[in-house]
């Protein structure tokens, strides 16, 4: 997105806050209508769409990567499914690569300077891609990582997941009160650091539950496997019942 100067012309002295609320709002109303736009088209066509967001270095990459790979299995949970993602990053297709391990398709889309995806750039990644949705069963949408941008932009997903490991601090929620609020499910990674952090898991349910009172919560380890294979019937479950 180009930087737009709104003061062009003006002193210095003219408050230019409205008309930045006014334009935000603008931009958040057209993603809304496309997101719900998007969420039509993928329920038609019987496509259930997941979107992981996180900070960074939460392992959010190597979550998926297992998730697809126990879904794409056959023998494992779901193995039947056909699976596609996409990958948003300012910089580089590193990501991309790391989750073609799974087998499955994979489009990177390069934000640039944007810290977040929107609506569009979804629409824009299928179609280069030449998916036919009517063919995916579920398309993964892993996010820039940032837990702050990507809280006011809805990508037409049926479930989002909002990812904290536990190397990362146990009040990471209170302080990021808005990205939890706006997804379904707190997915704690990196369990097999716990001990070795010192972990404080009820601290960190406590503040999930504090922001988000009911919220579902999933500890896994992408490395040991923990947790994986039940989340995974978790998804196919969804899916199913879609």
């Amino acid at each position: 997105m180009a930087w737009l100067n709104y003061n062009h012309g003006m002193s210095t002295d003219t408050p230019a806050k409205p008309r930045i609320l006014e334009v935000r709002t603008q931009i958040l109303k057209k993603n809304d209508e496309l997101a719900r736009s998007l969420r039509d088209r993928f329920r038609a066509a019987g496509c259930f769409v997941v979107s992981l967001v996180s900070s960074p270095g939460t392992g959010k990459t190597e979550f998926l990567t297992q998730l697809m790979k126990l879904l794409n299995t056959p023998g494992h949970a779901g193995g039947d499914l056909k699976i596609a993602a996409l990958v948003g990053d300012l910089r580089t297709d590193n990501d991309a690569k790391r989750l073609e391990a799974s087998g499955v398709p994979v489009r990177q889309i390069e934000t640039g300077t944007m810290c977040h995806l929107e609506a569009d750039m979804v629409e824009r990644a299928i179609d280069e891609a030449g998916w036919s949705i009517e063919e995916l069963d579920v398309l993964f949408v892993e996010n820039v990582g940032n837990l702050v941008c990507p809280s006011g932009f809805d990508l037409g997903e049926d479930l989002r997941l909002v990812m904290v490991s536990t190397t990362e601090g146990e009040d990471k929620p209170l302080k990021y009160p808005t990205i939890f609020n706006t997804a379904d499910v707190a997915v704690i990674t990196k369990m097999d650091l716990a001990e070795a952090m010192d972990f404080d898991r009820d601290a960190m349910h406590n503040a999930i539950l504090d922001v988000r009172p009911g919220m579902e919560i999933v500890e896994v380890s992408a490395k040991t496997g923990a947790g994986m294979e039940g989340f995974a019937e978790r998804v196919r479950g969804a899916v199913a019942s879609a």
